[in-house]
């Protein structure tokens, strides 16, 4: 049976070795297991070979691996050209 947890806010660092370092003391003693949830400012500036890789291992886009969806050929269609 899971035992009823309760949330506790404190800041930190994550140094260069990826540990996390708190800010203060935590305001109960261990041991004792806990769950952490880590709050990270957003990277605006992720390279887009992250979003390849992304979009190429991620399940929801297994479907387009199958020949079914291969509506288009090559031939389809006409050249666009740009005339302004």
């Amino acid at each position: 049976m899971e035992r009823t947890m309760t949330a506790v806010e404190i800041t930190g660092t994550v140094d260069e070795n990826r540990e996390l370092k708190l800010d203060a003391k935590l305001p109960f003693s261990g041991p004792v297991r806990v769950r952490v949830l880590v709050l990270s400012p957003l990277d605006d500036d992720l390279a887009e070979s992250t979003w390849l890789y992304a979009a190429a291992h991620n399940p929801a886009f297994a479907y387009l691996s199958d020949a079914a969806e291969d509506i288009y050929a090559p031939t389809d269609g006409e050249p666009f050209a740009d005339e302004a």
